[in-house]
């Protein structure tokens, strides 16, 4: 018995990598085409004409590809979950962490095998409200604190080796951050704590594979909470290294939670920025102030993972 092949509108978003969404998704649509699928490429024209573009391509039954870094893919991930379409995900961007967690291949040939014959799974994402602002859907993490800071700087480095831009804006945000006073809930339980970052976390890595959640899942119903306390900038940056392999969560110094709803807020001499998948969310309230929520939404994706 012969299958039709998946069809397929990839979304590309051409800044993505320092430029390398569209020589990326050269040699893998020419590979999908080859098997027979039907494949419609667009480069990114913008948020209203990106949610038309998804709208359309879920109602003719293709998957939608996220031809990106991890922002791309939750500007997308949200519309798809919505409309109850299927993502798949073409990682080229910067970090690729979302990628990195659902195990996609980085060769053109295995991307594209992946995208054909792989199995569709359902994985949870992250509602982010922050007081009179529009909910927000985050697929790996949202953070606040000294990894918002590393986040923006990294923007600003686009200029660096790829390489090098998330090493460097760590240990630069790292050299200058101010420690936050932070009151964390999750699931109706309080605690504060003086903390350099906190991540709300859907998957394990963020920053480029930096392991921040080391037991977090996709597809678990909970977001992994970690808190990392205010230490002296040597003795954070000396540690730094411990989250590649996700060895820091054993320093008396980091805490880890886990639960359904997390609210946020927090005090510090500046307002204290927040990220989530590599774009910036704003600031937190303050602590006299409504809280910032974060929460886990069960199942609300289907992507396209290897088998």
């Amino acid at each position: 018995m012969t299958t039709t092949p998946r069809a397929f509108t990839l979304l590309v978003n051409p800044a993505s990598g320092g430029g390398a969404a569209p020589e990326a998704v050269v040699p893998v649509a020419r590979r999908l085409r080859d098997a027979g699928a039907q494949v419609e490429v667009t480069y990114s024209p913008g948020p209203q004409a990106t949610e038309q573009l998804v709208s359309g391509a879920v109602a003719r039954g293709d998957v939608v590809v996220s031809v990106g870094g991890d922002g791309m893919l939750s500007s997308l991930a949200g519309a798809v979950s919505r409309l109850g379409g299927t993502l798949g995900v073409l990682p080229a961007g910067r970090g690729n962490d979302f990628a990195r967690m659902l195990g996609l291949p980085a060769d053109p040939a295995e991307q594209a095998d992946v995208l054909l014959h792989g199995t569709v799974r359902p994985v949870d994402l992250i509602s982010y409200v922050a007081p009179g602002q529009q909910p927000r859907l985050v697929a790996g993490s949202v953070y606040a604190g000294v990894d918002a800071r590393t986040a923006a700087l990294v923007d600003r480095v686009r200029w660096m080796p790829l390489r090098l831009q998330y090493p460097f804006a760590t240990v630069r945000s790292l050299a200058t951050y101010q420690p936050g006073h932070y009151r964390v809930v999750v699931d109706g339980v309080a605690a504060e704590y003086d903390a350099a970052t906190v991540v709300v976390a859907n998957s394990a890595f963020y920053g480029k594979g930096m392991k921040i959640a080391p037991a977090a899942t996709l597809d678990d119903g909970l977001l992994d909470v970690i808190i990392i306390e205010a230490a002296s900038r040597v003795d954070l940056i000396r540690k730094m290294p411990k989250v590649y392999d996700g060895q820091h969560v054993e320093f008396d110094a980091v805490h880890v939670l886990r639960g359904r709803e997390v609210e946020l807020r927090a005090d510090a001499r500046a307002p204290v920025p927040v990220g989530g998948d590599g774009e910036p969310l704003g600031v937190l309230p303050g602590l006299a102030e409504e809280a910032a929520v974060a929460t886990v939404l069960p199942g609300a994706l289907d992507v396209i993972a290897p088998s």
